[in-house]
């Protein structure tokens, strides 16, 4: 059968809903990274503290602490890096296995060839390895601020003191950034899934997908905590 003759198992609702999975992906990326300064989300208020966070290292003596801080960041990106590459073998060893797809389709009762599946199965693929990319650049740049972190000195008059400081905290949001764009990767790829029921159960995961990303960006208890007035010395609700 001619790939363009496959093409006809798919609908245009199947686009429609690969199409907005697609735009919702880069949008949200979008609002988050760049959302509007009267309403910030939970990543750019981390963002500051970030940057507060390089000012009190500069006197710290010695920084065993910030030390122990990224490297369980760069933890961080390692396990989701490991992860994202086990799920892409799984993810190619399902395409390898065409057989198996086929029988899985027979038993839906769906006469449909096995590309049907395996286009589904390369969409949450091609999520999954764009995260483990950023994921992989994230670790990197997160051991680029180790290196100019040491190097600032422990004198905060010093004259370089604070403009290395600025530079080690920028390279610590700039890791944060693509570490977040992965996790938005995975989320993106989790809600994929929902297109191995259907057109219609796809729209309804990349909704769900997008409003559990917004409600923790912009309507979450750790962001009201970030935005509670540090001069009330009343604890913040949980």
């Amino acid at each position: 059968m001619r790939f363009f003759e496959q093409l006809q198992f798919f609908t245009i609702l199947d686009a429609i809903a690969v199409m907005v999975l697609l735009l919702s992906w880069v949008g949200i990326g979008l609002v988050i990274e760049y959302p509007p300064k009267r309403y910030l989300s939970t990543s750019q208020l981390v963002a500051e503290y970030r940057r507060m966070w390089m000012v009190q290292m500069i006197t710290r003596e010695p920084r065993i602490f910030d030390a122990s801080i990224l490297d369980s960041l760069r933890q961080g990106t390692a396990f989701f890096g490991s992860a994202c590459l086990i799920a892409i073998g799984g993810g190619l060893a399902a395409l390898s296995n065409t057989e198996r797809l086929r029988v899985v389709a027979e038993d839906l009762a769906l006469d449909a060839p096995a590309i049907f599946w395996e286009v589904k199965i390369l969409l949450a693929l091609a999520l999954i390895t764009t995260a483990f990319l950023k994921f992989i650049w994230s670790n990197r740049l997160f051991g680029y601020c180790g290196v100019v972190m040491a190097s600032v000195p422990n004198e905060i008059d010093a004259p370089e003191a604070l403009p290395r400081a600025a530079k080690a905290a920028e390279l610590n949001i700039a890791a944060a950034r693509a570490f977040n764009r992965g996790l938005r990767g995975i989320y993106f790829a989790l809600g994929s899934l929902g297109w191995f029921i259907g057109a219609e159960a796809l729209l309804i995961t990349t909704m769900i997908t997008v409003f559990t990303l917004l409600r923790r960006e912009f309507a979450s208890g750790s962001r009201r905590v970030l935005m509670t007035d540090e001069s009330d010395t009343t604890p913040p609700a949980p």
